[in-house]
């Protein structure tokens, strides 16, 4: 008997790469059954851009977790991003939202129902059916709206009267361990229980010279248990229970990178990206520790105090740092810390009434992760630090003039190390006890949440006599946030917030920025409903209509040496007596210990189709469809910028047409789509003073997407898949680019805000003229050296003299910067303009506006290429070999919305390949494989900080080169 190793074929929509999928028992060969219109459906006989993947067809293209898609897919991106989280981008279309109160543009299902925060995609791939991959917009038909598309994961389900079992282990280099494996317990005709599982453990990728150990490792599981009850033949109920768990030392981010800034206005400049470090001059405790600020606010005895100048490269805290030349290797006096977990229960009831059929789903899910790391993946420097800390010793004891500073010395040293508040919820930090010491100043972030969510959703279909059927349901889901943060600590902060608040008592805290949002509830429902027409045989018509309502509070505010905490206070820092001077929501009257918002919005969206079949094996079909995804809210800031409160929703009409086809008795399939997008309100994401604000802007889209497969014998698969895309911002649309505040102008000047380390610009009224600008400036800082009292009738507002800021400067000729900087403080400089600069200047926070027309959008590769090769040898024995090699290109795409050389990802190739030899009726195999054969550093995604934190890049890198062996049995 002749056997592949994969018996049936394709995977393939209107525009997909190609996968191969093992077909049922009791469908043929070349028929892979989806549910992309909520009903099961020949993938090829349905006028929808989808591609689906069986277990075979993962295991045998080596499609492990979410990441592993893009390499097969057309036109789909994936990539993690900053804040423990992930965008899945389908034509263009990712999740470029950040915040809390973001949709998902790439809806996640487990079996048709909505996921919310699901860490689906870092877990790897066990005992599933199929993986469903819906591009375009998905107006009527899937649980809560989703512009880009939708991915469906399908697990398997227990099977009736039949006892089955599989193992499965595998071994590879970095010491990686997996197992899986799956049980289905016949319990009666009609009531089985099926429980499936996998376990990882493997070393890191990732070497960190600082103690020379591996980090970036993995420990994680996940089983699940299903149980499938067929009371009667028309009456099926399945229930389902999963749990994961991950607890290692994975980096949430591969590397950091950044073109030196030696002025450290900018701290990175804005040509390249090197393997550099930020100027920490140019960063928030860069600035406001230094001897400059300090005289500003208390003369030149407080000068004494600062840890440095912004003006002397070895206050740098990486002067010294040499940053490892490899995206694997990194030196950092900080290991990381990572957990997360996982709970999905969902039961789902369906019954056949013969010509109607009924299904209620419901499921209940609770996540949580818990992130920590070094900020800036380094060591820093102590070089200036101890002297500093030395004359502090020298002064602040009994009877000295800075004997009020004691409790500061106490809390950010013990002996010779140095202490850095460690992430507690209660705001005192070092100051209450609770701190990391070490032998260098650590920096740390943090990124936590946890989330239950739960949906029910009902659908009514028809399975008439006649043209005419249809499609009824309603959905209603609810999100609860228990609370999110993100966490800064350094030790400068620590420093910063006791010195700052010593001479009054107390320490300024939170002596960390912590963006915290206490509470997120999103309440949605959904009405939704279809039509199908057959007006001939083979002339179809389909119309949808979905009434779309999203509700959202969010409760939030952000700290960062916000108020005066009393020294000694142990109860939570917001308990304090002088939390009165803190004011979480500027935009309402009084002062507000937190911010509290609600939006609503609701929009009608559907689709029609229009599909001709043809001939038994060709299909075309055209479709319009709006898509809809609600706006949110933007989180408070501090300091404060003007930013709308508010985003809104995002809206797409698409259009596309398709064809799908098979050739010679299935020998040969050819699917192709070409589509266009009108994109109104494209939701944005930009970091201002270290917290992810969201823009909007318009876009065009258009492409053409073919994939194919070609079975020339039995033995014999190859697979081919191509997309091209084209993204551009439409219309006039202006944004200040956080790498460069002055906007590509060389008569401007850009300013570093040495009180809060934002960048601002000035520029004259008079286009052109540089002088104006620049003798402003010089003008307004030579003012502040000698003191100013911006309002005599309000104390606190006065400029000590001695600051000795310096005149503007050029950047490097190769930094990518037009325009001069200088240190100073942005606010004065605006209060100024009119008087001093005589209205020939102004200032504009955070910088220069430029236009976005014509730009391309981010993480939208312009063309990629796949191909997939496999070949069957059979023996006489009824064993079977099986060689497959699959490669992948993914073309250049840009990072950022601003485009140019410094934002540019390049394009990439991955190659896999494996080795399977299959015992008699597939009962066992082994398996021989590696992944990513040139041990490429592909880069998937980039990630921009803001001004405080110098402009440094993040980027995230797809896995090394991986191989080992694998064996399995079935039973």
């Amino acid at each position: 008997m002749r056997k592949s190793l994969l018996l049936a074929a394709t995977a393939i929509s209107a525009v997909a790469s190609p996968a191969w999928a093992q077909a049922d028992s009791d469908v043929d060969d070349n028929v892979i059954i989806v549910t992309a219109q909520r009903q099961a459906q020949s993938l090829q006989e349905v006028p929808i851009a989808v591609s689906a993947f069986d277990s075979e067809a993962l295991e045998a293209q080596q499609i492990e977790n979410a990441s592993d898609l893009q390499l097969t897919l057309p036109n789909v991106s994936f990539t993690k991003s900053n804040f423990t989280a992930s965008s899945f981008t389908i034509r263009g279309i990712g999740d470029l939202c950040v915040g809390v109160t973001c949709d998902s543009a790439t809806a996640i299902h487990l079996n048709d129902a909505p996921l919310f925060n699901t860490r689906l995609f870092e877990t790897e791939y066990f005992d599933l059916e199929r993986v469903e991959v819906l591009r375009g917009p998905q107006g009527t038909l899937f649980g809560r709206n989703a512009t880009s598309g939708v991915v469906n994961v399908v697990t398997a389900k227990p099977e009736l009267g039949e006892f089955a079992a599989s193992l499965e282990g595998e071994y590879g280099n970095f010491q990686s361990i997996k197992l899986k494996g799956m049980v289905n317990i016949p319990l009666g005709d009609t009531l089985a229980f099926r429980a499936a599982g996998f376990y990882l453990n493997r070393d890191g990728y990732t070497t960190n010279l600082f103690d020379g150990s591996d980090i970036d490792g993995r420990d994680m599981y996940a089983v699940r248990g299903s149980i499938k009850w067929e009371p009667t033949p028309d009456t099926t109920v399945n229930l389902m229970g999963y749990y994961f768990r991950e607890d290692d030392d994975r980096l949430r981010i591969q590397k950091q990178k950044c073109q030196t800034d030696p002025t450290g206005v900018l701290g990175c400049l804005n040509n390249r990206l090197d393997f550099g470090k930020v100027n920490t001059n140019a960063t928030f405790t860069g600035t406001l520790s230094s001897r400059e600020f300090l005289a500003s606010q208390g003369g030149a005895g407080f000068a004494t105090l600062g840890l440095g100048s912004i003006y002397d490269p070895n206050s740098n805290g990486h002067a010294n740092f040499t940053e490892p030349n490899d995206v694997r290797t990194v030196n950092t006096d900080f290991n990381p810390e990572y957990f997360t977990d996982e709970l999905q229960l969902q039961a789902h009831i369906e019954h056949d009434f013969g010509p109607i059929q009924v299904s209620i789903t419901g499921l209940y899910q609770e996540t949580e992760v818990d992130s920590r790391q070094d900020y800036n993946l380094s060591v820093l420097s102590r070089t200036t630090i101890d002297p500093t800390l030395a004359t502090l010793g020298a002064l602040s004891g009994v009877g000295g003039p800075f004997e009020a500073f004691a409790p500061v010395l106490n809390a950010v040293t013990s002996g010779n190390q140095l202490c850095t508040s460690d992430t507690d919820t209660i705001g005192l930090g070092s100051f209450g006890g609770n701190r990391i010491c070490a032998d260098t100043p650590i920096s740390l972030d943090r990124s936590n949440q946890d989330n239950t969510s739960w949906s029910i959703e009902g659908i009514i279909s028809s399975d008439l006599d006649g043209p005419f059927n249809f499609l009824l349901g309603g959905i209603y889901a609810e999100n609860n946030l228990g609370q999110n943060s993100y966490y800064v600590n350094t030790f400068a902060i620590d420093y910063i917030a006791g010195i700052l608040g010593a001479s009054n008592g107390g320490f300024l805290g939170t002596p960390y920025f912590r963006n915290n949002t206490r509470e997120f509830e999103l309440e949605s429902y959904g009405i939704f409903g279809e039509v199908y027409f057959d007006v001939t045989d083979n002339l179809k018509l389909t119309g949808g209509l979905r009434y779309n309502n999203d509700k959202k509070f969010v409760e939030a505010r952000s700290t960062l040496a916000s108020f005066l905490v009393p020294f000694g206070q142990t109860t939570d820092a917001f308990t304090s007596p002088f939390v009165g001077g803190f004011d979480a929501d500027p935009g309402t009257p009084g002062n507000q210990i937190v911010q509290q918002r609600s939006v609503a919005f609701d929009e009608i969206t559907g689709r029609f189709v229009i599909d001709w079949q043809f001939t038994d094996d060709n299909l075309i079909y055209a479709s319009y469809s709006r898509g809809y995804k609600s706006g949110g809210i933007n989180p408070p800031l501090q300091p404060i910028f003007e930013v709308p409160e508010s985003f809104a929703p995002e809206q797409i009409d698409a259009f596309e047409i398709g064809s799908k086809n098979t050739f010679a008795d299935g020998a040969l399939q050819l699917n192709l789509t070409a589509f266009y997008y009108k994109y109104k309100d494209l939701q944005l994401s930009r970091i201002i003073a270290r917290t992810a604000v969201n823009d909007t802007i318009d876009a065009d889209i258009y492409g053409v997407e073919i994939e194919g497969f070609l079975r020339p014998d039995p033995d014999w698969l190859i697979n081919l898949g191509f997309s091209y895309l084209n993204t551009k911002v439409k219309g006039d649309q202006f944004f200040s680019n956080p790498r460069d505040p002055g906007g590509g102008r060389a008569d401007a000047v850009i300013i570093k805000d040495i009180s809060n380390g934002a960048n601002c610009a000035v520029i004259p009224t008079t286009a052109g003229d540089a002088a104006t600008a620049n003798g402003y400036v010089n003008t307004v800082n030579t003012l502040i050296n000698g003191g100013l009292d911006l309002d005599p009738t309000s104390p606190g507002l006065e400029i000590q003299p001695g600051a000795n800021l310096q005149g503007t400067a050029p950047f490097p000729a190769d930094g990518g910067i037009a325009s001069t900087g200088a240190f100073s403080f942005c606010g004065i400089l605006d209060a100024l303009a009119p008087t001093v600069g005589a209205g020939a200047v102004e200032v504009l926070s955070p910088g220069v506006q430029v236009n976005l027309r014509g730009n391309d959008l981010p993480q939208a590769p312009n063309v990629k290429v796949s191909a997939g090769v496999q070949y069957t040898h059979n023996f006489d024995s009824g064993w079977s070999l099986v060689p497959r090699v699959d490669v992948a290109y993914t073309g250049d795409q840009t990072a950022s919305i601003f485009n140019g050389n410094v934002n540019k990802i390049e394009g990439f190739t991955q190659a896999n390949a494996s080795l399977q030899l299959n015992g008699t009726d597939d009962k066992w195999f082994v398996r021989a494989f590696v992944q990513n054969i040139f041990d490429s550093n592909s880069i998937t995604g980039q990630y921009l900080t803001d001004a405080s934190s110098g402009l440094f890049t993040n980027i995230f890198t797809l896995d090394p080169r991986r191989y080992g062996i694998a064996a399995g049995i079935k039973f």
